[in-house]
Protein backbone atom coordinates (compact mmCIF):
# COMPACT_ATOMS: atom_id res chain seq x y z
CA UNK A 1 0.00 0.00 0.00
CA UNK A 2 2.73 2.47 0.89
CA UNK A 3 4.44 1.53 -2.55
CA UNK A 4 1.66 2.31 -4.39
CA UNK A 5 0.96 5.35 -2.70
CA UNK A 6 4.70 6.75 -3.68
CA UNK A 7 3.55 5.48 -7.53
CA UNK A 8 0.37 6.84 -7.42
CA UNK A 9 1.96 10.09 -5.59
CA UNK A 10 4.75 10.52 -8.31
CA UNK A 11 2.62 10.41 -11.59
CA UNK A 12 0.69 12.95 -9.58
CA UNK A 13 3.57 15.05 -9.56
CA UNK A 14 4.00 14.48 -13.05
CA UNK A 15 0.86 15.82 -13.98
CA UNK A 16 1.34 18.68 -12.18
CA UNK A 17 4.33 19.90 -13.21
CA UNK A 18 3.21 19.42 -16.92
CA UNK A 19 0.19 21.38 -15.97
CA UNK A 20 2.42 24.24 -14.10
CA UNK A 21 4.64 24.21 -16.58
CA UNK A 22 2.17 24.45 -19.51
CA UNK A 23 0.62 27.55 -17.90
CA UNK A 24 3.88 29.03 -17.17
CA UNK A 25 5.14 28.61 -20.33
CA UNK A 26 8.29 26.80 -18.63
CA UNK A 27 10.25 24.41 -21.28
CA UNK A 28 9.18 21.00 -22.38
CA UNK A 29 12.84 19.81 -21.62
CA UNK A 30 12.91 20.78 -18.56
CA UNK A 31 9.39 19.69 -17.35
CA UNK A 32 10.52 16.08 -16.80
CA UNK A 33 13.55 16.55 -14.96
CA UNK A 34 11.57 18.71 -12.23
CA UNK A 35 9.11 16.16 -12.00
CA UNK A 36 12.21 13.86 -11.71
CA UNK A 37 13.78 15.84 -8.52
CA UNK A 38 10.60 16.24 -6.96
CA UNK A 39 9.22 13.03 -7.07
CA UNK A 40 12.70 11.42 -5.59
CA UNK A 41 12.63 13.98 -2.82
CA UNK A 42 8.88 12.59 -2.12
CA UNK A 43 10.43 9.12 -2.37
CA UNK A 44 13.54 9.93 -0.32
CA UNK A 45 10.97 11.09 2.53
CA UNK A 46 8.66 8.37 2.74
CA UNK A 47 11.42 5.81 1.96
CA UNK A 48 13.58 7.34 5.47
CA UNK A 49 9.87 6.34 7.18
CA UNK A 50 9.14 3.04 5.89
CA UNK A 51 13.52 1.91 6.14
CA UNK A 52 13.78 3.52 9.87
CA UNK A 53 13.19 0.21 11.11
CA UNK A 54 15.58 -1.81 9.50
CA UNK A 55 18.48 0.43 10.24
CA UNK A 56 17.50 0.67 13.94
CA UNK A 57 17.78 -3.27 13.42
CA UNK A 58 21.22 -2.87 11.68
CA UNK A 59 22.12 -1.42 15.08
CA UNK A 60 20.83 -3.90 17.56
CA UNK A 61 22.42 -6.44 15.51
CA UNK A 62 25.61 -4.22 16.07
CA UNK A 63 25.07 -4.27 19.76
CA UNK A 64 24.31 -8.16 19.67
CA UNK A 65 27.81 -9.12 18.27
CA UNK A 66 29.74 -6.93 20.69
CA UNK A 67 27.30 -9.62 23.45
CA UNK A 68 24.21 -6.81 24.41
CA UNK A 69 21.05 -9.06 23.88
CA UNK A 70 19.20 -6.73 26.10
CA UNK A 71 18.36 -4.38 22.63
CA UNK A 72 14.91 -4.09 20.93
CA UNK A 73 13.62 -2.35 18.17
CA UNK A 74 10.67 -0.07 18.01
CA UNK A 75 7.42 -2.13 16.22
CA UNK A 76 4.84 0.31 14.67
CA UNK A 77 3.85 -0.76 11.71
CA UNK A 78 1.35 -3.66 10.80
CA UNK A 79 3.38 -4.10 7.54
CA UNK A 80 6.04 -6.64 6.52
CA UNK A 81 8.92 -4.64 8.37
CA UNK A 82 6.55 -4.08 11.80
CA UNK A 83 6.00 -8.14 12.06
CA UNK A 84 9.74 -8.32 11.01
CA UNK A 85 10.44 -6.25 14.21
CA UNK A 86 7.97 -8.10 16.19
CA UNK A 87 10.32 -11.61 15.35
CA UNK A 88 13.58 -9.57 15.65
CA UNK A 89 12.18 -8.54 19.20
CA UNK A 90 11.14 -12.25 20.16
CA UNK A 91 15.15 -13.59 19.26
CA UNK A 92 16.41 -11.06 20.74
CA UNK A 93 14.39 -11.91 23.98
CA UNK A 94 15.72 -15.48 23.83
CA UNK A 95 19.08 -14.88 22.87
CA UNK A 96 19.02 -12.90 26.16
CA UNK A 97 17.71 -15.57 28.21
CA UNK A 98 19.82 -18.37 26.50
CA UNK A 99 23.13 -16.18 27.48
CA UNK A 100 21.58 -15.95 31.11
CA UNK A 101 21.72 -19.24 31.29
CA UNK A 102 24.85 -19.91 29.62
CA UNK A 103 26.04 -17.79 32.48
CA UNK A 104 24.53 -18.70 35.43
CA UNK A 105 25.57 -22.47 34.11
CA UNK A 106 29.53 -21.92 34.00
CA UNK A 107 28.83 -19.86 37.29
CA UNK A 108 27.30 -23.08 39.12
CA UNK A 109 28.80 -25.20 37.43
CA UNK A 110 32.36 -23.90 38.73
CA UNK A 111 30.99 -23.75 42.10
CA UNK A 112 29.73 -27.08 42.25
CA UNK A 113 32.98 -28.72 41.04
CA UNK A 114 35.28 -26.34 43.28
CA UNK A 115 33.74 -27.64 46.07
CA UNK A 116 34.10 -31.76 46.37
CA UNK A 117 38.03 -30.50 44.39
CA UNK A 118 38.52 -28.58 47.47
CA UNK A 119 37.79 -31.19 49.77
CA UNK A 120 39.42 -33.60 48.05
CA UNK A 121 42.68 -31.19 47.67
CA UNK A 122 42.90 -30.54 51.55
CA UNK A 123 42.18 -34.25 52.57
CA UNK A 124 45.02 -35.63 49.77
CA UNK A 125 47.50 -32.29 51.00
CA UNK A 126 47.05 -33.70 54.70
CA UNK A 127 47.47 -37.52 53.83
CA UNK A 128 50.28 -36.69 52.05
CA UNK A 129 52.21 -34.42 54.72
CA UNK A 130 51.21 -37.01 57.35
CA UNK A 131 49.22 -34.33 58.75
CA UNK A 132 46.10 -36.97 58.94
CA UNK A 133 46.31 -40.98 58.69
CA UNK A 134 44.58 -42.98 56.02
CA UNK A 135 41.66 -44.22 57.99
CA UNK A 136 37.95 -44.91 57.23
CA UNK A 137 36.67 -41.90 57.77
CA UNK A 138 38.83 -39.98 55.82
CA UNK A 139 38.64 -41.81 52.94
CA UNK A 140 35.35 -42.32 53.29
CA UNK A 141 34.61 -38.71 53.40
CA UNK A 142 36.87 -38.42 49.67
CA UNK A 143 35.16 -41.39 48.09
CA UNK A 144 32.05 -39.24 48.75
CA UNK A 145 33.18 -36.24 47.41
CA UNK A 146 34.64 -38.12 44.36
CA UNK A 147 30.79 -39.74 43.95
CA UNK A 148 29.26 -36.11 44.18
CA UNK A 149 31.81 -34.94 41.09
CA UNK A 150 30.78 -38.13 39.30
CA UNK A 151 26.93 -37.66 39.74
CA UNK A 152 27.76 -34.17 38.60
CA UNK A 153 29.35 -34.63 35.19
CA UNK A 154 27.11 -38.12 33.85
CA UNK A 155 24.02 -35.48 34.83
CA UNK A 156 25.47 -32.70 32.64
CA UNK A 157 26.24 -35.36 30.08
CA UNK A 158 22.54 -36.43 30.20
CA UNK A 159 21.42 -32.89 30.35
CA UNK A 160 23.95 -32.20 26.67
CA UNK A 161 22.63 -34.87 25.47
CA UNK A 162 18.94 -34.61 25.93
CA UNK A 163 18.99 -30.92 24.81
CA UNK A 164 20.82 -31.72 21.77
CA UNK A 165 18.67 -34.09 20.82
CA UNK A 166 21.15 -37.33 20.48
CA UNK A 167 19.97 -39.16 23.13
CA UNK A 168 17.04 -41.00 21.52
CA UNK A 169 13.81 -43.12 23.24
CA UNK A 170 13.72 -46.52 22.84
CA UNK A 171 10.13 -46.53 23.31
CA UNK A 172 7.65 -49.65 24.42
CA UNK A 173 4.95 -51.17 26.34
CA UNK A 174 5.72 -51.01 29.73
CA UNK A 175 3.97 -51.84 32.82
CA UNK A 176 4.09 -48.86 35.41
CA UNK A 177 3.88 -50.83 38.60
CA UNK A 178 6.86 -52.61 37.58
CA UNK A 179 9.19 -49.15 37.06
CA UNK A 180 8.01 -48.06 39.98
CA UNK A 181 8.95 -50.90 42.09
CA UNK A 182 12.18 -51.13 40.76
CA UNK A 183 12.55 -47.52 41.30
CA UNK A 184 11.21 -48.19 45.21
CA UNK A 185 13.73 -51.39 45.65
CA UNK A 186 16.73 -49.13 44.13
CA UNK A 187 16.08 -45.62 46.81
CA UNK A 188 15.52 -48.84 49.87
CA UNK A 189 18.44 -50.15 49.15
CA UNK A 190 20.78 -47.14 49.78
CA UNK A 191 18.22 -45.95 52.57
CA UNK A 192 17.54 -49.21 54.33
CA UNK A 193 15.45 -47.48 56.75
CA UNK A 194 13.33 -45.41 54.05
CA UNK A 195 10.12 -46.63 53.60
CA UNK A 196 8.54 -46.31 49.68
CA UNK A 197 4.87 -46.96 49.09
CA UNK A 198 3.85 -47.31 46.07
CA UNK A 199 -0.02 -47.81 44.72
CA UNK A 200 -0.79 -48.76 40.64
CA UNK A 201 -4.21 -48.65 39.92
CA UNK A 202 -5.27 -50.51 37.89
CA UNK A 203 -2.27 -53.19 38.71
CA UNK A 204 -1.69 -54.19 35.46
CA UNK A 205 -1.44 -50.40 33.40
CA UNK A 206 0.22 -50.01 31.15
CA UNK A 207 2.00 -46.99 28.95
CA UNK A 208 4.33 -46.75 25.65
CA UNK A 209 7.18 -45.03 27.14
CA UNK A 210 11.30 -45.41 27.31
CA UNK A 211 11.85 -47.72 30.24
CA UNK A 212 15.13 -46.60 31.11
CA UNK A 213 14.62 -43.09 31.27
CA UNK A 214 11.47 -43.54 32.88
CA UNK A 215 12.77 -45.09 35.22
CA UNK A 216 15.59 -42.56 35.90
CA UNK A 217 12.82 -39.62 35.75
CA UNK A 218 11.16 -41.55 39.21
CA UNK A 219 14.56 -43.13 40.56
CA UNK A 220 14.93 -38.89 40.70
CA UNK A 221 12.09 -38.30 42.30
CA UNK A 222 12.20 -40.79 44.46
CA UNK A 223 15.50 -39.47 45.55
CA UNK A 224 14.62 -35.50 46.08
CA UNK A 225 11.04 -36.39 47.86
CA UNK A 226 13.31 -39.02 50.42
CA UNK A 227 15.62 -36.02 50.49
CA UNK A 228 13.15 -33.62 52.15
CA UNK A 229 11.29 -36.10 54.20
CA UNK A 230 11.52 -36.00 57.93
CA UNK A 231 12.60 -39.06 59.35
CA UNK A 232 9.78 -41.78 59.93
CA UNK A 233 7.70 -40.26 57.22
CA UNK A 234 7.09 -42.73 54.05
CA UNK A 235 7.63 -41.54 50.53
CA UNK A 236 4.21 -42.56 48.26
CA UNK A 237 4.64 -43.70 44.68
CA UNK A 238 1.58 -43.28 42.68
CA UNK A 239 0.18 -44.65 39.17
CA UNK A 240 -3.32 -44.15 37.80
CA UNK A 241 -5.18 -43.43 34.09
CA UNK A 242 -7.47 -40.70 32.77
CA UNK A 243 -8.91 -41.03 30.02
CA UNK A 244 -5.91 -39.69 27.72
CA UNK A 245 -2.75 -39.48 30.52
CA UNK A 246 -1.16 -41.99 32.42
CA UNK A 247 -0.35 -40.17 35.90
CA UNK A 248 2.55 -40.74 37.85
CA UNK A 249 2.66 -38.94 41.25
CA UNK A 250 5.85 -38.94 43.68
CA UNK A 251 4.64 -37.32 47.01
CA UNK A 252 6.67 -36.51 50.71
CA UNK A 253 5.93 -35.27 53.81
CA UNK A 254 8.40 -32.18 53.80
CA UNK A 255 7.90 -28.70 53.68
CA UNK A 256 7.27 -28.58 50.29
CA UNK A 257 7.33 -25.48 48.00
CA UNK A 258 7.28 -22.02 48.35
CA UNK A 259 4.19 -21.27 45.47
CA UNK A 260 7.04 -18.42 43.55
CA UNK A 261 9.70 -21.52 43.01
CA UNK A 262 7.75 -24.34 41.59
CA UNK A 263 7.86 -23.18 38.49
CA UNK A 264 11.83 -22.35 38.82
CA UNK A 265 12.52 -25.74 40.64
CA UNK A 266 13.09 -27.38 36.75
CA UNK A 267 15.30 -24.72 36.28
CA UNK A 268 19.01 -25.97 35.78
CA UNK A 269 21.08 -25.91 39.22
CA UNK A 270 17.81 -24.02 40.79
CA UNK A 271 17.59 -25.02 44.97
CA UNK A 272 14.25 -23.45 46.44
CA UNK A 273 15.85 -24.40 49.32
CA UNK A 274 19.83 -23.06 49.45
CA UNK A 275 20.41 -23.54 52.87
CA UNK A 276 20.56 -27.13 52.06
CA UNK A 277 23.08 -27.12 49.13
CA UNK A 278 25.94 -27.79 51.25
CA UNK A 279 25.06 -31.30 52.89
CA UNK A 280 21.91 -32.48 50.70
CA UNK A 281 23.98 -34.38 48.38
CA UNK A 282 22.18 -33.55 45.12
CA UNK A 283 23.87 -31.64 42.04
CA UNK A 284 20.65 -29.24 41.30
CA UNK A 285 20.35 -30.90 37.68
CA UNK A 286 17.86 -34.01 38.24
CA UNK A 287 14.92 -32.02 38.05
CA UNK A 288 16.17 -29.99 34.78
CA UNK A 289 16.83 -33.43 33.39
CA UNK A 290 13.55 -35.51 34.39
CA UNK A 291 11.37 -32.58 32.61
CA UNK A 292 13.51 -32.42 29.43
CA UNK A 293 12.70 -36.43 29.68
CA UNK A 294 9.15 -36.19 30.17
CA UNK A 295 9.09 -33.40 27.18
CA UNK A 296 10.60 -35.93 25.05
CA UNK A 297 8.02 -38.55 25.94
CA UNK A 298 4.96 -35.49 24.59
CA UNK A 299 3.90 -35.27 28.73
CA UNK A 300 4.03 -32.56 31.12
CA UNK A 301 5.51 -32.06 34.71
CA UNK A 302 5.00 -29.80 37.28
CA UNK A 303 4.71 -29.33 41.33
CA UNK A 304 1.89 -29.33 42.89
CA UNK A 305 1.32 -28.94 46.95
CA UNK A 306 0.14 -31.35 49.13
CA UNK A 307 -2.22 -30.99 52.24
CA UNK A 308 -1.37 -30.23 55.14
CA UNK A 309 2.47 -30.17 54.32
CA UNK A 310 5.03 -31.39 51.77
CA UNK A 311 5.00 -31.54 47.89
CA UNK A 312 3.39 -33.91 45.23
CA UNK A 313 5.51 -33.80 41.59
CA UNK A 314 3.22 -35.12 38.95
CA UNK A 315 4.33 -36.46 35.56
CA UNK A 316 1.33 -36.93 32.82
CA UNK A 317 2.51 -39.13 29.74
CA UNK A 318 -0.03 -39.85 26.81
CA UNK A 319 -1.65 -42.99 27.42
Amino acid sequence: MKFAIVIVSAVGISATISQVGLAFEIPVQYRPLIAMVLSMAMLRLVAHGLTAPLREMEQAVSEMAKGDYSVRVTSSGRDEVGRLAVAFNAMATELDEVERQRKDLIANVSHELRTPLSALQAKLENLVDGVELPDPEVLGVMLSQTERLGRLVSQLLDLSRLESGAMPLHSERLRVATVLEQAAVEARMGRPDLDVQVDVVPAELLVHADAERIHQVVANLIENAARHSPPGRPVEVAGRATTERVVIEVADHGPGIPDDDRARVFERFYRADQSRVADSGGTGLGLAIARWIVDLHGGVIRAEPRAPNGCRMVIELPA
